[in-house]
């Protein structure tokens, strides 16, 4: 099944308006398109989608004749679809993993980058039951190990080399190469114990056979954060990269801080992957004082992390632009940034003719306490608010996560609230 053959088969419930069950255009009034790239017209415009989904025309106040679905941006901007690079989507084959649909199109997400949720010994399920029947574009990245994240840190997938199947990775990469982005190592020994950074350097080798980026999590060490990045080349991506654990931070060391500069400017992807241990306002807002922005934005979204601390991704926009990441990089995180690392074409986006793929958002005023992984909490004076995710003529209702009440959780080791 082809990708927008199963989105559109499958794009039912949830959406306010839909441009293919109304057999109706789409159009969208007064919004500010920002992120379309050089030669995008200035202030607010208005945005015809035909039936079939495509671009027919953009221009201010459009004199439309015709019966079509009208959504009045009232202002707002209108993007790219946001790209989540980093989250947990295999629901039910993981024990830590949400509903693609309670953190894409309903929060403006139009697509979704699972980071090794599945390896090879399970991807054909998530993909059948989770990649095609859903209405958001989900990609992945493969886990090294063949189990991937079925019992995620409780059984790790990467305790020797008997978790690993270069064979079977390579023939599942075949049968899955219009799913499949990169290969996925989480680097930490907490999943690795003393194996090291071994499972890297085995992880680059079958990235460089199958010509596909690698993303690392970097954590606690070993591996080194250093010895990874040493690793990695141009294309390849570091999740977590603002952490603040001990041995970790890119802010304790001066070294790791230096090598972190030159592997950015040289190629490697700093990603935020904020998760529930892997994200510090302090490590974020040292490193961008010096510089040192992100790459991209993502949420390492899953069943432990979205309630308490992440909720959602424009949430995590607003804390990376509460710490001094401009407006507009905060924006060219979360569209050209990641599109390119799974190639996905970001090239005339805003031009007649084109599939229409947006996200419409305001940004607003506020005085939201946010926590980071650490504990540590921020005030976030301004906060990025979805109001619609559009693919195609189908226009779908956002909005940011509200939290529920966090619960105390009892584990073998001590409790933690979720």
């Amino acid at each position: 099944m082809t990708e927008e053959r199963s989105r559109s088969e499958t794009s039912k419930g949830m959406h306010v308006m839909s441009g293919d069950q109304a057999k109706k255009p789409l159009l969208l009034t007064n919004v500010k398109p920002i992120a379309f790239g050089a030669g995008t017209q200035e202030g607010a415009t208005d945005i015809l989608v035909t039936a079939d989904g495509r671009i027919a025309e953009i221009g201010p106040s459009l004199s439309v004749s015709q019966d079509v679905t009208r959504i009045d941006g009232k202002g707002a901007f209108i993007s790219p679809g946001w790209v989540d690079l980093h989250v947990h989507i295999w629901h039910g084959g993981t024990d830590i993993s949400i509903r693609p649909s309670e953190c894409g199109l309903e929060r403006g997400v139009t697509t979704l980058v699972d980071a090794g949720s599945a390896g090879e010994a399970n991807f054909h399920g998530f993909r059948e039951y989770i990649i095609e029947p859903s209405r958001e574009r989900i990609k992945a990245f493969l886990n090294l190990g063949s189990i991937g994240l079925v019992a995620c840190n409780r059984v790790a997938e990467l305790r020797d080399i008997r978790d690993i199947d270069l064979d079977r990775i390579l023939e599942v990469y075949a049968e899955n190469s219009e799913h499949i982005v990169g290969i996925k190592v989480r680097a930490s020994h907490v999943i690795t114990g003393s194996w090291g950074v071994t499972p890297v350097k085995l992880g680059k080798k079958i990235a460089k056979i199958l010509k596909v980026p690698m993303m690392v999590h970097v954590g606690e060490p070993p591996a080194l954060y250093d010895e990874v990045l040493e690793i990695l080349g141009p294309g390849d991506v570091v999740t977590h990269c603002f952490n603040g654990k001990a041995g970790s931070s890119i802010m304790e060391d001066e070294d790791l801080f230096n090598l972190a500069e030159r592997c950015a400017s040289e190629g490697i992807r700093l990603d935020i992957g904020h998760g529930g241990a892997s994200f510090s306002f302090k490590v974020a807002e040292a490193a961008i004082g010096r510089g040192l922005l992100p790459f991209s934005i993502s949420t390492d979204l899953h069943g432990h992390s979205m309630n308490f601390p992440v909720w959602d991704l424009a949430t995590t926009m607003s804390k990376l632009l509460s710490v001094g990441m401009p407006f507009d990089k905060v924006v060219e995180a979360v569209t050209h940034a990641p599109a390119s690392v799974i190639k996905l074409s970001m090239e005339n986006r805003l031009s007649v003719g084109s599939q229409a793929e947006f996200t419409i958002f305001d940004l607003v005023d506020s005085d939201l306490e946010a926590t980071d992984s650490n504990g540590d909490v921020s005030v976030l004076n301004k906060l990025f608010e979805p109001r619609y995710a559009v693919m195609g003529a189908d226009a779908f209702a956002a909005s940011r996560y509200v939290p529920r009440a966090r619960k105390l959780v009892r584990h073998s080791h001590g409790y933690s609230y979720r």
